[in-house]
């Protein structure tokens, strides 16, 4: 299996400031674990490239665009500023690496369209069956006008415009297990019959952004297609095997993606400090290796998963490291493990 890992230093250049919980050392903490493992030398390295500004305006507003472009402007020779909210905090290089961040989610559908064996002829980027953005700045808080939750541009909504736009698929699916509900990635597809969302989060009533209630199920033409499970604080790896087991996991069977995209927030650990959750490390394996399964049954393995949230570096470290371990097994191998486990 080949598994692509999307990354670029400059996305430590987002300067968030001291005290912000969204800050480089993440990253940092991240690929220092990865480049310890043996797993390093079995990814494919893609390089990212900023996203065009029409595949941005494809999923944002240019008003808003603009006002992201111009509010990083202001902060040079100041250090940083904010967009929209105190959280979304932003620096003069903020606006460069967004696009930057938007554009390897790019790179890593492209790649993974292309297959294993496969090289483009004018990038040299390799195909993959499968990857993971080791990224920042998050985005799936970003709406269509505004930014929220330390998010500016909606990098897995991008992602699915792209797939939608260039690619010509018809049916992408996005699953978003961070702990805080995918506000910004409803908003953006809310009215598309051809992406279904589906978000597992901390109950709305208790965190972050707020929104997320079951009854929010899509508008007009895309109602039915948005699937909000929202969990009660301190729900644990029992708690979301349920929501998957018995809600996620038919949605995404009777809708038969052909791609799937995964908004892989590991904050919903038990170690984490900006939420309630109890969620081990060996849970958020079994989530991704559901949702691995679930994308060989349906789209041949074609899965593309991008850091969101997780502020506790050891365990966001260790959750991304084994997520990436999952993308790698072979394709069956998790069928066996499954049936281990009972499932």
């Amino acid at each position: 299996m080949t598994t692509g890992l999307v990354y670029h230093d400059r996305c430590m250049d987002h300067r968030t400031g001291p005290g912000h919980p969204e800050r480089p050392e993440r990253l940092a903490a991240v690929m220092e674990r990865l480049r310890g493992l043996p797993l390093w030398g079995q990814l494919t390295h893609l390089s990212p490239t900023p996203a065009p500004l029409p595949a941005i305006a494809a999923v944002h507003d240019p008003l808003y665009i603009q006002r992201l472009r111009e509010a990083c402007l202001q902060c040079r020779g100041r250090g940083q500023g904010h967009i929209d909210c105190g959280d979304s905090v932003v620096c003069a290089e903020s606006f460069d690496i967004a696009l930057l961040a938007a554009g390897g989610t790019m790179a890593a559908v492209d790649a993974v369209m292309r297959g294993p064996g496969a090289i483009d002829p004018i990038t040299n980027q390799r195909g993959v069956h499968n990857a993971f953005c080791a990224l920042r700045p998050p985005g799936h808080h970003a709406e269509r006008d505004r930014s929220m939750g330390f998010c500016l541009f909606n990098n897995i909504a991008v992602a699915a415009r792209h797939l939608l736009d260039h690619h010509h698929l018809s049916r992408i699916a996005i699953v978003d297990f961070d702990v805080h509900h995918g506000n910004g990635t409803q908003h953006i597809f809310e009215y598309v019959p051809e992406v279904l969302f589906i978000s597992v989060h901390e109950h709305p009533s208790y965190l972050y952004p707020g929104s997320g209630f079951a009854w929010e199920k899509g508008q007009e033409a895309g109602d039915g297609f948005t699937l909000n499970v929202p969990l009660d604080p301190g729900a644990d790896d029992r708690a979301y095997r349920r929501a998957f087991v018995q809600q996620m996991l038919p949605a995404l069977d009777r809708f038969s993606p052909e791609f799937l995209l995964v908004s892989a927030g590991f904050d919903a650990s038990e170690h984490d400090p900006l939420a309630h959750m109890k969620v081990t490390s060996e849970g958020f394996t079994w989530m991704a290796r559901q949702l691995k399964m679930a994308a060989e049954r349906h789209c041949g393995g074609r899965l593309v998963s991008c850091l969101e949230g997780g502020y506790n570096l050891r365990a966001l470290a260790e959750n991304v490291t084994n997520h990436i371990g999952i993308l790698l097994q072979p394709e069956g191998h998790d069928d066996l493990m499954a049936m281990k486990a009972g499932m």
